[in-house]
């Protein structure tokens, strides 16, 4: 089933069904699921919720500590895996040519973003144009994206709905047009069509959510009532403290003045009966019990995670060697061979509509060049830079090792093409002054 069968089958052919199906239920709350995590994320948690109460007398505003560590374990993620640009390999032209796509495009740092928003989100859409000759991406919200699938689980169509100025637009994509609608004027219309050069937007998702294989689920779901918790408890403790350190004046006796005691007692005196006494009584705070707690769930919220304490700075090392490095990491390695595996899957659907965009300015490649195209992720692990130096040198005195090869492990080097040209330019030149020197000797013994 295409989308002019859906669409025939669903709406009878009605021409604004674009505004039903964005409607649908499904749609709604999966929108709705994504705007409330874009609240959390800028600071609107359970914490913020919680009620006064009366002490002493008094109505008192509880402490609301919110602990942004989401955003830290999700910078940590994407960072892990696409701190490094990913690394493009295969026939030397079409990877000359991809690369050149990936520079002027500035997909490096979209990979990134993409990888952040399925994290938060659980999926992101990014449709591939032509500006000129030049190949752009465009990266559409999830919160305004609404993919459309068949019975068999197959992308068929695509709308892009928002609101701006109390205008609402609509951009539906098939495989043949992208036609803009919007309600500008009071009715809804048709604005442009255009022919649709690279088909369907890539989708990018994860594989978290159990209860369909077409939309993702985000990873801060797992983490919110855990965070929620870890506020709770640091924030009644603070207030606990607070009601601890305010002391609570008892008189055991009978005050031989009888007013007994006198509410502004500090820097007063007062007097006593045979065996009586006066003391401030406080309550003890259990920091052992908080403490235990408080480790608790945040080790629980690292597990969940696969965030190394290491990298939260709750863990003290040194002097560890690459292998306890690697022990340390190990977790967050495993998630991030996840996360790779849905990236590859959209990087690999956005190579093939980069081809065809490619095709239409003249840039071809036969299917035996393009099916060597591959990409290599990597990955932020902490190193020991002394021995992977160590390694490569004798890698290359085996000559177990290209120098290019070497030159894209060694941890010094950022741009392998610009530093071959510099060690080629260095090797010409040692050559023409062993020329030179060469010559001028055998001009010496000639004169001679």
């Amino acid at each position: 089933m295409n989308l002019q069968e859906y669409v025939g089958a669903y709406y009878e052919g009605e021409p604004n069904w674009y505004i039903d199906e964005v409607s649908k239920y499904q749609h709604q709350q999966r929108i709705h699921k994504v705007n409330n995590l874009k609240d959390y994320l800028n600071g609107d948690h359970k914490i913020n919720y919680l009620p006064s109460y009366k002490y002493n007398g008094k109505e008192i505003e509880p402490k609301k500590i919110i602990l942004q560590y989401a955003k830290t374990i999700l910078n940590f993620q994407s960072s892990f895996l696409l701190k490094n640009p990913v690394s493009l390999t295969g026939d030397k032209k079409v990877v000359e040519a991809y690369q050149n796509v990936y520079k002027a495009g500035k997909f490096n740092r979209l990979n990134k973003k993409i990888l952040e928003k399925v994290a938060k989100f659980g999926e992101v859409y990014e449709y591939l144009y032509l500006d000129g000759d030049d190949v752009k991406s465009y990266l559409i919200d999830p919160s305004e994206g609404y993919p459309i699938y068949n019975h068999e689980e197959t992308l068929i169509g695509f709308i892009e709905s928002y609101v701006h100025d109390a205008i609402s637009y609509y951009t539906v994509y098939s495989n043949e047009y992208v036609e803009q609608y919007s309600n500008e004027g009071g009715e809804h219309h048709l604005v442009s069509r255009k022919i649709n050069l690279s088909g369907l937007p890539v989708v990018y998702r994860n594989d978290n959510n159990e209860l369909s294989n077409i939309e993702g689920r985000s990873d801060l779901e797992d983490y919110i009532t855990i965070l929620d918790n870890l506020e709770e408890v640091v924030s009644k403790f603070a207030d606990s403290v607070h009601k601890f350190h305010n002391p609570i004046p008892v008189v055991i006796g009978q005050d031989l003045k009888g007013e007994g005691v006198n509410k502004n007692i500090a820097g007063g005196g007062i007097r006593l009966d045979l065996d009586g006494d006066f003391k401030f009584v406080t309550g003890n705070v259990d920091t052992e019990a908080f403490e235990t707690v408080y480790k608790t769930l945040l080790q629980s919220l690292l597990d969940v995670s696969s965030t190394p304490a290491v990298s939260m700075n709750k863990t003290d090392i040194s002097n560890l060697s690459e292998v306890s490095i690697k022990l340390l990491y190990s977790l967050a390695e495993l998630k991030a061979g996840l996360n790779e595996s849905f990236m590859r899957d959209g990087i690999e659907e956005r190579h093939e509509k980069i081809r065809v965009l490619l095709s239409y300015v003249g840039v071809v490649f036969s299917d035996d060049v393009y099916e060597s195209l591959d990409m290599v992720f990597h990955y932020a692990m902490p190193q020991n830079e002394g021995e992977i130096i160590n390694n490569i040198k004798t890698l290359r005195e085996i000559k177990g090792i290209s120098q290019e090869s070497m030159l894209e492990q060694s941890p010094y080097t950022s741009n392998v093409k610009q530093e071959l040209k510099r060690l080629k330019g260095e090797n010409d030149k040692e050559v023409k002054e062993d020329k030179s020197i060469v010559n001028n000797e055998t001009e010496d013994v000639l004169e001679e």
